[in-house]
């Protein structure tokens, strides 16, 4: 058999739900028609709720707390082993296009950052830098969400050789905004980077497929992240009056972690959490909204979601075109969920709910992965790279800790997983959660703290009721957390093998 293509797509951010094949409030018709071409894992999980961490070990096949990039604003070592570097050495073409956020927005001397300011802004540089980056032999990079003054990279180098020399009008300078927070984009749809990640990738695939050269390609879009914002005419796509608000329990924080309901107030006082070296955290605020700015946060939300699809539209239709889609592993997936409401919250942080560690999973290889299949079989963001170099039938690295699920998603074999690990150091000491989820259970212990979460997913699919202080949910409670202590050092890498007695 020849060897299969990786044409791996990623969004940011996006909650599991927001498929059209699984709620019909929302309009995803490519995502679905990937979906019927393949098989939709309802059951898969992030390794950690935030951008820089996830990233990293969708290349190394490692968790955050083995790579080293356990937080925002920390950075991938460059001498991590990815897997890139086992495609390149086996001839395969490597590329990313879109979203990196490997490094840290801060170059210092001592932990430099290409992915930093105000280098971003130096178009000089990225006319002349495309690589290697992290196992890519090619990359083209973009860092801002939406009208973030993050903006430049090779997306500010594709916007003005498409003629479009005044992008700066549609992005914010430090401290001054160029657009509303929230709703229109006053940038045209066709120089949106969604666009151009549909245009770069389609054009790659054409070259490779002229030369005859399998490709490890990745995808990288950059919504449904806030801000919420999008180009006409997506952001009227959605009435917010029609959309289903996602409504919090009463009550239901009462018996959570004190963070929780701390959210829920006007003004609340995070300070207990702040270390004195600690930088921004995230979620720790305000989440009160009103019900008319949650429904229009909604329907913006829906509609970057919509906007993203039909450029993923684009690259599929673009596969099928060049004779790729029957030889080409296509997976969908994004680094961590969302909240826009769910228990009363916003965005992110550490609230290990579905909402935000369950995530949307989609994997297509026609004549090996089963068609409109759903599967419940748990499944790891850790695990793609090691599973991608299992379907190419290359050599898994020892320091690869995330599992070969190809013979799985063949349905050959039963998945391998029976558990997976949530991470979340988001701060050396106040902000260190692991989250333990098997096919019923879920537990959230915090380092260092007496609180914690348990929650039964079966008889308690909307988490509302934490078991973790319950009398007659102690002897559970015991057994899961022993469940994750044997997790965590199932997961510790053994990079060398034992090669003798001694």
């Amino acid at each position: 058999m020849k060897r299969p293509n990786i044409l791996l797509i990623t969004s940011d951010q996006q909650h599991w739900n927001t498929l059209g094949c699984l709620n019909p409030e929302i309009k995803t018709p490519n995502l679905d028609k990937l979906a019927a071409r393949g098989t939709l894992f309802e059951r898969a999980y992030t390794c950690n709720p935030t951008c820089t961490p996830t990233r990293a070990s969708i290349i190394t096949g490692q968790y955050p707390s083995q790579h080293g990039a356990w937080s925002l604003g920390t950075k991938l070592p460059e001498e991590a082993h990815t897997v890139g570097q086992d495609f390149q050495k086996a001839g395969y073409r490597t590329a990313l296009i879109g979203k990196a956020h490997f490094q840290q927005l801060k170059d210092t001397a001592e932990y430099r950052s290409i992915e930093s300011n105000p280098l971003q802004q130096n178009l000089e540089f990225w006319r002349n830098f495309t690589g290697p980056f992290y196992g890519f032999e090619r990359a083209e990079l973009a860092r801002n969400h939406a009208d973030e003054q993050h903006v430049g990279q090779h997306y500010a180098l594709w916007m003005e050789e498409k003629g479009f020399k005044d992008w700066r009008k549609c992005f914010n300078k430090p401290g001054g905004t160029a657009n509303p927070q929230y709703g229109k984009w006053n940038i045209p749809e066709k120089y949106h980077y969604d666009t151009w990640i549909a245009e770069r990738t389609n054009a790659l695939m054409t070259e490779y497929k002229e030369n005859d050269e399998p490709f490890f390609l990745w995808s990288s879009f950059l919504d449904p992240h806030l801000p919420y914002l999008i180009p006409d005419p997506w952001d009227e796509m959605y009435d917010p009056s029609e959309l289903t608000l996602p409504k919090d329990a009463e009550g239901e924080h009462e018996k959570n972690p004190p963070h929780f309901k701390l959210t829920q107030e006007k003004d609340p006082d995070f300070s207990p959490w702040r270390e004195k070296d600690g930088s921004g955290m995230h979620g720790f605020e305000s989440h009160t909204k009103d019900e008319k700015t949650k429904r229009r946060d909604m329907a913006i939300y829906y509609g970057m979601v919509s906007c993203m699809d039909k450029y993923i539209g684009k690259i599929l239709d673009k596969l099928e075109e060049l004779g790729l889609a029957d030889n080409t592993v296509v997976v969908f997936t994004t680094d961590h969920g969302h909240f826009f409401g769910q228990h009363g919250l916003t965005a992110k942080g550490p609230f290990h709910y579905e909402d935000m560690i369950k995530i949307p999973y989609i994997v297509s290889c026609p004549g090996q992965v089963p068609e409109g299949k759903r599967s419940t079989a748990l499944q790891s963001i850790v695990d793609l790279a090691p599973t991608f170099l299992g379907f190419a039938g290359l050599d898994i690295p020892r320091t690869m800790t995330g599992l070969d699920q190809s013979a799985a998603w063949c349905d050959k074999v039963d998945a391998p997983r029976d558990h997976v690990v949530v991470e979340n150091h988001h701060q050396p000491t106040t902000i260190h959660v692991k989250t333990y989820v098997n096919d019923r259970y879920k537990l959230t212990a915090y380092y260092n703290q007496p609180y914690g979460e348990l929650f039964d997913l079966q008889e308690d699919p909307a988490e509302v009721n934490n078991l973790w202080d319950n009398p007659a949910s102690q002897p559970l409670k015991g057994e899961l957390l022993l469940k994750l202590l044997h997790a965590e050092m199932g997961k510790e890498p053994i990079w060398m093998p034992r090669v003798c007695g001694a």
